[in-house]
């Protein structure tokens, strides 16, 4: 097995490599004047088993092709498996046609991870499961629950905890966190009046009296985290938490959290975090480094990955 890291989350890829107790492949990934992705292996990889560690967040097209460059290098080299493993895959939220000529780029992207030679991928907590089905090749998506579960339980335990979705397109997740935990489930039901933008208008559950422990796949602006919120303490919750894996949080976003009713916010390493993210209090980062590289072992070693999660 052999492990070779973007420039996406170098300090994930280093944690993951601890973990499974390898080195990193060494390698050169850099950049022309003109910002086209250069990529040398230095490293024999004939015949190796290679992961590619490389979350496509921002600046996600730049992250995208760096993650397509080191893949096609790796199979010009004779790699005998190579698996795309990509904590954040970017473009997930572009999994339909939301209105007429508008492109799927979910899948676009699907296909050139494929095509450039990918065998596999893993990931994590894709925006929606269907995208599993975009690709050609075996897909292993991890989810958040087994990390953040025992987190949510140590800190509140399972009295008076309601975990709550803040859309209704979030409620398989929060009905999975609150069935690991047994507790009760609530759903915000807000409608967004344009992307960026969310307006909370019901809350649907017992909620008074309650901690409330939002759960999500994405923090992106933050404002439905904040609104819930707001709309949470409005009907007599004690607290507000959230639990969010990737925690994209562009645009003011972290400043937008710190200034909120949210009392923490969770989220993992599956994206860098910025230094906004690591000096604010109210934020919190867990590591997926554990998890991912447990699934890089089993998949090395043919095992099942799906028992991670029972």
């Amino acid at each position: 097995m052999k492990l070779l890291a973007g420039n996406s989350n170098r300090p994930l890829a280093e944690a993951i490599a601890a973990y499974l107790r390898v080195d990193l492949t060494k390698a050169t990934v850099h950049r022309f004047a003109d910002m086209e992705v250069f990529v040398e292996i230095h490293e024999n990889v004939r015949g190796e088993d290679v992961f590619i560690i490389q979350s496509t967040s921002y600046p996600a097209n730049d992250n995208l092709m760096e993650l397509l460059v080191c893949i096609d290098a790796l199979r010009r080299a004779s790699a005998r498996r190579i698996t795309a493993v990509i904590p954040y895959f970017g473009y997930a939220r572009q999994d339909r046609k939301p209105g007429p000529r508008t492109p799927i780029s979910a899948k676009l992207v699907a296909n050139l991870i494929t095509e450039a030679g990918a065998n596999r991928v893993l990931t994590l907590e894709l925006h929606a499961g269907q995208i599993q089905g975009f690709f050609d090749i075996p897909v292993d998506n991890l989810y958040g629950a087994p990390l953040m579960g025992p987190d949510v339980q140590s800190n509140f335990g399972t009295d008076d905890v309601v975990i709550v979705s803040p859309d209704v397109g979030g409620v398989a997740r929060a009905r999975a966190y609150a069935k690991r935990l047994d507790a009760n489930l609530a759903i915000i039901d807000k409608r967004r009046e344009r992307a960026g933008i969310s307006e909370v208008m019901n809350v649907i559950g017992e909620v008074d009296g309650r901690h409330c422990v939002l759960v999500d796949d994405i923090a992106d602006s933050g404002g439905t985290l904040c609104n819930a919120a707001d709309a949470l303490l409005a009907e007599g919750a004690v607290s507000v938490q959230a639990y969010v894996t990737h925690g994209v949080l562009s645009a003011g976003a972290v400043a937008r959290i710190a200034a909120s009713k949210l009392d923490r916010l969770v989220i993992t390493d599956s994206i860098r975090p910025t230094e906004g993210v690591r000096v604010t209090e109210k934020i919190r980062v867990l590591s997926v480094a554990q998890l991912m590289g447990e699934a890089i072992s089993r998949i090395a070693s043919e095992s099942s990955v799906s028992s991670l999660f029972d």
